[in-house]
């Protein structure tokens, strides 16, 4: 592996180590939601969940349409499920 190889990982990692992101991703994991209603569903606002959103664009983990006025997002990385599984056996 390459330092460019760890680094990545790393970065992978350091967007799982957020407690909003985790829960983007587990809203995400079951369906495609479009922003509005994941900011009712985690009860944050637009302009920091458009943040999370990027940096998990960003990485590949998730990816974006749009549907009008409306963006909605969805899981593109589904490799990353049994990551998130991984961490709910370990802590819970």
């Amino acid at each position: 592996m390459t330092s460019a190889d760890f680094t990545r990982e790393s970065d992978m990692l350091k967007a799982l180590a957020n407690p909003t992101r985790l829960n983007i991703l587990e809203i995400l994991k079951e369906n495609e939601q479009c922003v509005k209603a994941m900011e009712e569903l985690l009860e944050v606002g637009q302009s920091a969940l458009s943040q999370h959103l990027a940096l998990l664009r960003h990485l590949g983990i998730v990816d974006c349409r749009r549907e009008g006025m409306n963006v909605c997002y969805s899981i593109r990385n589904r490799d990353i499920l049994p990551v998130l599984e991984i961490i709910k056996e370990v802590f819970y």
